[in-house]
């Protein structure tokens, strides 16, 4: 027999506030284990699910906790199934194997409650700071009028005083800032400034501090790119396909296509040491192209996100953009298989398939009426982004947070267990129904799932295949460490 051999996602990986999306981003923290290895205790193998991958080795993990994505050879599975019947660990059992079995939520108590529970308690209070609604773009799936208003000096100072308030009343030990608009570099010398302020406040309240700015790229210069990565700004930059692809969404306010600047924006990034991280919007219009566009990024070694195009008031008449589920799901898998073919050491489960972060279990999609605060150009305080005209409070109230989570009329962020269809679902506790606004506009309702719960059902199972190649790709490379 040979040895044992179990490998977890969990100890290659450092899903941290870090991570990056483009709205309001799950916060995802591991979940704890309510066992602990010992001589003699009483396991089973509750019902896994199980993926062949290549050389013997198996993917399984356990789909009521989610805890772990472990890949297996064929020894470690022998271990594994012999606690089919539950039984005792003995003297002979390997330890190490063992526990990580029970870490990864493979083994439970022999009386059936679940080693792990899907429950996270955020410790990053993440907030969307608007500094200007002008955009010199016209992207056909943007939710915003485009006024012609800036966020004031005073009102972004007020603006961070308020988001610190808000994360010291509830115990956050970590902010995060989105400086977004419109066009953020527009105002950039208002986000320098804005992050002066907020460097002081969270060294002040000893808070770590993150930020990034949500870009279009086009205005990026060699003297911001070097201050982005002087004062550790992060940069995202949208960009959705090569060519016609990037264009057929986003074009500049008199007609004319971007992609060209966005890919020497990205390219200037690379070249001035910041790397930036590419947000993808995947629709209907751009499904055929994602293929290109993954092996694009991945020959630049580029983080990323696909996100699926989220119909608004604004973009509703733009019908070729909507997710056909057929089609949106051949170029997301034609996409997966481009990465298979050159699997990066970065994991992709918080990023690879839309809201569904699949690196942790959690109860709800996102971070909004929780741990998130969006503030207009005007100092008003809403529960998402793409609601940022439906205000809830603003910067005034002592306490922000605690308004937008006592609010019952606007967006509800719902828990996964409520929501129907979702119940009893294997996935339940990684996508935990999809985004709220997304299944709001498409049923009026917001206990109930995704309208895309069938491509994400589609594209699950291969995202986490992807997970369990790139393991065994690098698992062994000592010159690689796992991300």
């Amino acid at each position: 027999m040979t040895t044992p051999k179990i490998l977890l996602s969990s100890d290659s990986k450092d899903f941290s506030s870090r991570e990056e999306c483009d709205c309001a981003c799950a916060d995802i923290s591991a979940s704890a284990s309510m066992f602990q290895y010992e001589v003699g205790a009483l396991l089973h193998r509750p019902e896994l699910l199980f993926q062949s991958l290549s050389e013997g080795y198996l993917l399984a993990f356990n789909p009521k906790t989610n805890a772990d994505i472990v890949v297996l050879n064929s020894s470690a599975k022998e271990v594994l199934d012999s606690f089919q019947s539950s039984r005792q660990i003995n003297q002979e059992d390997p330890k190490l194997v063992i526990q990580n079995m029970i870490k990864a939520g493979l083994l439970e108590g022999a009386e059936g409650n679940l080693s792990h529970v899907c429950s996270t308690v955020p410790q990053t209070l993440s907030a969307w700071v608007h500094v200007t609604d002008r955009c010199n773009l016209r992207c056909s799936y943007c939710y915003l009028p485009h006024v012609r208003e800036d966020m004031s000096s005073e009102t972004g100072r007020a603006a961070i005083d308020a988001i610190f308030r808000s994360a010291l009343i509830h115990g956050y030990n970590q902010v995060k800032i989105k400086y977004a608009g419109g066009e953020p570099l527009i105002r950039f010398s208002l986000v320098k400034e804005l992050h002066e302020y907020a460097t002081k406040l969270a060294n002040e309240h000893g808070l770590f501090l993150d930020e990034v700015i949500l870009s279009n790229g086009t205005l990026l210069t060699p003297e911001i790119a070097q201050t982005l990565k002087d004062q550790n700004i992060r940069l995202m930059i949208s960009l959705d396909g090569l060519g016609q692809y990037h264009d057929s969404h986003r074009v500049y306010a008199g007609g004319r296509g971007t992609f060209a600047d966005v890919a020497e924006a990205v390219m200037l990034a690379l070249h001035c040491g910041v790397v930036p991280h590419v947000s993808v919007t995947v629709s209907g219009r751009t499904a055929d192209g994602l293929a290109g566009l993954m092996r694009w990024i991945l020959h630049n070694e580029l983080p990323f996100s696909l996100n699926f195009y989220r119909e608004n008031e604004l973009s509703a008449s733009n019908t070729d953009m909507r997710l056909d589920e057929e089609k949106i799901i051949a170029g997301m898998l034609a996409a997966f298989d481009v990465i298979e073919s050159d699997l990066p050491v970065r994991s992709l489960l918080p990023s690879i398939v839309d809201r569904a972060n699949l690196s942790s279990p959690h109860s709800r999609t996102c971070g909004v009426g929780e741990n998130y605060l969006v503030f207009d150009q005007n100092g008003q305080v809403a529960k998402c982004q793409m609601h940022i005209r439906k205000p809830i409070t603003n910067i005034n109230v002592h306490d922000p947070l605690a308004v937008i989570r006592a609010d019952q009329i606007g967006v509800q962020n719902l828990p996964v267990e409520e929501k129907e269809g979702c119940r009893t679902c294997e996935w339940k506790n990684w996508c935990a129904g999809g985004c709220p606004i997304t299944t709001h506009r498409a049923t009026g309702r917001y206990d109930v799932k995704s309208p895309n719960c069938n491509i994400y059902k589609a594209l699950y199972p291969e995202a986490l295949r992807l997970e369990g190649l790139r393991l065994l790709k690098y698992a062994n490379d000592p010159d690689v460490v796992l991300q």
